[in-house]
């Protein structure tokens, strides 16, 4: 099944590319294809909530991306063995949740694919006329180099790091050293999923953690124990 990308308003909602693409020239100067500024945030997303969304925010303004990807994972190979919400609900969640902005799009190539989930993989399904930027926050930088063939990663992409909590910056720094990363200048959010799965699971709200679609969602469907 080809994969699907859905944005609230969409890229070409004119017919034309949004202003900022950059154009590759054939002869006679004539534009071939387009450059894309792309972002790309991936993760379980069990849920997704704001912290996310204010992660593609960052690096959407402050890296002058045309466009934030946000790609839930189909089967995490890092979490195998533990409970991990159904791959589409948390696809349906984070179609809800980029509907915020016009340059946030859902993807669900991982969503689609058999086997388990490697970045590696995803980053080959784009094309070459897709500039990268990986956005992950520090606790991941400073695990990349345990991901399956991470040195491809890290060759394709620019790394966009969020500061964590109880994460060093020079522990992260080492890590990367010598490959092209940047770090965003963010707050530490102290939320994840992880968080929010156990304050639903005691009956608290979740409301203003997470997009109100995606709370509603959460009730409706009895996530983590909501009512």
């Amino acid at each position: 099944m080809a994969n699907t990308s859905t944005r609230s308003l969409g890229l070409f909602a004119s017919g034309l590319p949004r202003p900022g693409w950059l154009w590759r020239r054939g002869g006679h100067g004539r534009p071939i294809l387009p450059v894309v500024q792309r972002g790309i945030l991936g993760g379980t997303f069990d849920p997704p909530h704001l912290a996310h969304l204010f992660a593609g925010e960052a690096a959407y303004r402050d890296l002058e991306l045309d466009v934030v990807t946000f790609i839930p994972a189909g089967a995490p190979w890092q979490k195998a063995g533990q409970y991990v919400t159904g791959a589409e609900d948390r696809w349906r969640m984070v179609q809800l949740a980029v509907a915020a902005a016009d340059y946030f799009e859902a993807d669900d190539r991982e969503v689609r694919r058999d086997g388990w989930t490697y970045t590696a993989d995803t980053l080959e399904s784009f094309g070459s006329d897709d500039e990268i930027t990986l956005v992950l926050g520090a606790d991941a930088a400073k695990g990349i180099l345990s991901w399956q063939r991470s040195e491809d990663i890290l060759d394709r992409v620019r790394v966009a790091v969020i500061p964590r909590p109880r994460v060093e910056r020079s522990d992260v720094d080492w890590v990367l050293r010598g490959h092209n990363y940047v770090w965003l200048d963010t707050p530490e959010f102290v939320l994840s999923g992880t968080i929010l799965r156990e304050r639903a699971a005691t009956g608290r709200s979740l409301r203003f953690l997470v997009p109100d679609s995606v709370w509603d969602y959460i009730q409706e469907r009895g996530l983590y124990g909501a009512a």
